[in-house]
């Protein structure tokens, strides 16, 4: 679907829908996503635990297809695979823009969290507060890269490169809100074909991010694909926190006057 036409003066906010019940593994994400962003290639390898080998998501991978297998019986089967294509999720509550020193990651119009790397100087403080384990810093010098939700081929009414590459469109590009309705829809099918576990992850707009702006369609818990059960963006006390500290300094303030102005009767 096109980003272009969302308004002029108040852009729909766009995402990513990744339905990973037809995933079929092929990674043609991950190749569309590293030629068309100038992504640094990095040695390729099996890992040992899967047929997977790209390993995970990092500074030189914006998107990771993960392969699970799985012993469970399925269609007289003794195990299944479980593929997801797993990428930056575009908080709502985005920790690494809370955290970020420099101004280098801000939100754009069409509701994404991009980093520009011009102007990130490596501190890595985005790093710690993602809490997905998403954004990466590169070896070479320090900086620190994630998906940008191809932020160029939107502001041309492009859709992403990894969605228009994607074969079987388990990656689906549009406005976020349209896109978590079908999202509903679509789980409620899977689980009336016998699929219990059908589940969505990041579709809420209540969970400990805000909701997120890339969500997925899951077959099983989000620890089977290495994703965390309960998200929560670390900044979201950082209010209280801040608010807790002024009054704990203003009270021993208060406390060292009363002390001095004792010690003078």
């Amino acid at each position: 679907m096109s980003a272009a036409g969302y308004g002029a003066e108040q852009q729909r906010r766009v995402g990513f829908f990744t339905d990973t019940s037809i995933c079929i593994g092929c990674k043609a994400c991950e190749v569309a996503c590293k030629e068309w962003n100038g992504v640094p290639e990095e040695p390729l390898g099996l890992t040992g635990e899967s047929y997977d080998n790209s390993g995970a998501l990092g500074a030189n991978r914006w998107r990771h297809v993960a392969f699970i297998e799985q012993e469970r019986l399925v269609a007289g089967d003794d195990m299944r695979w479980l593929m997801s294509s797993d990428v930056c999720k575009h908080c709502t509550e985005a920790a690494c823009l809370d955290a970020c020193p420099t101004g280098a990651i801000f939100r754009s119009e069409f509701g994404t969290v991009v980093i520009q790397e011009d102007v990130c100087n490596g501190c890595g403080y985005c790093v710690v507060a993602c809490p997905f384990g998403v954004i990466d810093r590169r070896e070479r010098d320090g900086r620190a890269f994630k998906c940008t939700m191809c932020y160029d081929r939107l502001k041309d009414g492009l859709e992403p490169a990894c969605a228009k590459a994607c074969p079987t469109n388990s990656i689906q590009f549009g406005p976020l809100d349209e896109l978590r309705e079908h999202a509903e829809v679509r789980v409620r099918e899977l689980q009336a074909r016998g699929e219990s576990h059908a589940q969505l992850y990041g579709a809420d707009p209540g969970d400990g991010v805000g909701g997120a702006g890339a969500f997925f369609l899951l077959l099983d818990e989000p620890e089977v694909y290495g994703l965390p059960p309960d998200p929560e963006v670390p900044t979201r006390r950082l209010g209280a926190v801040w608010t807790a500290a002024g009054l704990a300094a203003g009270a021993l303030a208060a406390g060292v006057v009363a002390s001095f102005a004792g010690g003078r009767r």
